[in-house]
C-alpha cells in the first residue's frame, strides 16, 4: 500500500490507491484506515485524498543506519565530492534497477535533484552499467533481457548489443558512462564497489552538467578520481563484508 505512492503520485484518492496496490475498494479503505491510525498516512481534504507522512521514513532509516557499505564509503564519497565539486552518489542494485542510498550534491548550480531512495534503470545509467560490468556476461544479458528498455530521453540506448558493448568497455576501463540517457543535460560516470570475491555490491556515480562538461572532458579529468574512490570503498567493503 505504501509503495503505491511516489514522487509523481504524492496525493491519491481511494480509487487510485486501490488500483495501484491491486486491491478492492473495500480492502483499500480498510488499509488506509489502519495506516492513518498508525500515523503513516494523513488525509488531504482539499485534494480529496491521502498522502504519506514523515513517519514512513522510520521504515527506511534503520536500513540505512545499519548499512555497512554506506558507512564505510561515506568518507570517500565526501572526498570525491569535495575534490570535483560535482554531484556524487552511491547506489545499490535491486532487481533491474539501482537505488540511491547516498547523495552529495554539486557545490555549483545543478538542475537535477536526486533524493535518497530514487530508483533508476541499470541499462541506461552509469551506476547501473558499472555494476553490471563487474558481473559475468551471462548475468548481464539476463538482467538486460528482464529490463523494460524505455526511451527516457532522445539519447537513451535501447539496443542490448550496443549497451553490452559499453559494459564490456567499462569492464576493461574500470568505469562506465552515460550521456544524457536519463536526464537531458546530465553526463555521468560510475564505477563498481566490490565486496567479497570481487562481486559488485554497489556503485559510485559522479554527475556533471553539459553546461560545464563534455563527456570526453568528464571522463578524462574525473574518471581517475572516481576510480580511486571506488577502489578505496571496495577495500573497506570487502574487508568488512568478509568479517
Amino acid at each position: 500500500m505504501l509503495a503505491a505512492f511516489s514522487a509523481e503520485r504524492r496525493v491519491q484518492g481511494l480509487a487510485e490507491i486501490a488500483a495501484a496496490a491491486r486491491l478492492t475498494a473495500g480492502s483499500a479503505q480498510r488499509c488506509v484506515h489502519t495506516l492513518v491510525q498508525l500515523g503513516y498516512l494523513r488525509r488531504v481534504a482539499r485534494l480529496h485524498g491521502w498522502a504519506l507522512t514523515p513517519k514512513t521514513l522510520d521504515i527506511g532509516y534503520p536500513y540505512l543506519a545499519g548499512h555497512t557499505v554506506l558507512e564505510q564509503a561515506t568518507m570517500h564519497l565526501a572526498d570525491l565530492n569535495h575534490a570535483t565539486g560535482e554531484s556524487v552518489s552511491l547506489s545499490e542494485p535491486d532487481g533491474v534497477e539501482m537505488v540511491f542510498i547516498a547523495r552529495f550534491p554539486s557545490h555549483k548550480r545543478f538542475f537535477i535533484h536526486m533524493s535518497v531512495g530514487r530508483r533508476l534503470p541499470m541499462y541506461c545509467t552509469a551506476a547501473g552499467r558499472a555494476y553490471l560490468s563487474a558481473l559475468p556476461r551471462p548475468e548481464v544479458r539476463a538482467i538486460l533481457e528482464r529490463s523494460t528498455l524505455r526511451k527516457l530521453t532522445t539519447h537513451t540506448l535501447q539496443d542490448i548489443p550496443r549497451i553490452i558493448d559499453i559494459i564490456d568497455a567499462a569492464r576493461e576501463l574500470g568505469y562506465a558512462w552515460a550521456s544524457q540517457e536519463c536526464y537531458l543535460g546530465d553526463l555521468t560516470i560510475g564505477a563498481p564497489i566490490l565486496g567479497k570475491g570481487g562481486r559488485p555490491v554497489a556503485a559510485v556515480n559522479l554527475s556533471g552538467p553539459t553546461s560545464r562538461w563534455t563527456l570526453e572532458k568528464l571522463r578524462a579529468q574525473l574518471a581517475p578520481l572516481l576510480l580511486e574512490t571506488a577502489s578505496a570503498a571496495s577495500g573497506h567493503a570487502a574487508a568488512t563484508l568478509d568479517a
